[in-house]
């Protein structure tokens, strides 16, 4: 699968997003290395605290099935159809680095299977605290 198709399946992602609040709908499609692909949107919550991000929500869902190795995500996200440049937060970064390697793992950000960017997790977070720090 090619970042772009991985992409457009995070945009189609969407369309799970519950996001009453915010209106702001993001959608993700995570890629594992067995070639699953689980997808995820954002889910809000009156107690905002209580919101789950679709990047995590897409790693929970595959994490809760057995997969534990991932090669990439792809996160769209925008008002309505206006997609714009959606990059992960700092907890969904975190998470990431418990189950994919920072040096390998693509992050995809894009408005269209035709508009994006690819970094790998250590581009995005840098001198990350992973389980290797815990001995």
């Amino acid at each position: 699968m090619n970042y772009g198709e991985l992409l457009k399946m995070a945009i189609e992602n969407r369309k799970t997003s519950y996001s009453p609040y915010s209106k702001f709908r993001v959608g993700a499609a995570l890629l594992a290395k067995n070639g699953r692909v689980f997808g995820g949107g954002n889910i809000e919550n009156s107690s905002f605290g209580a919101t789950n991000c679709a990047e995590r929500t897409a790693i929970f869902k595959a994490v809760s099935e057995g997969e534990r190795e991932f090669e990439a995500i792809a996160i769209a996200g925008g008002y309505d159809e206006n997609l714009q440049f959606c990059p992960p937060c700092g907890i969904c970064r975190q998470v990431m680095t418990e189950f994919a390697d920072p040096k390998t793992f693509k992050i995809v950000l894009g408005t269209s299977e035709n508009d994006y960017k690819v970094y790998t997790l250590a581009e995005i977070l840098p001198l990350c605290f992973s389980k290797s720090d815990l001995g």
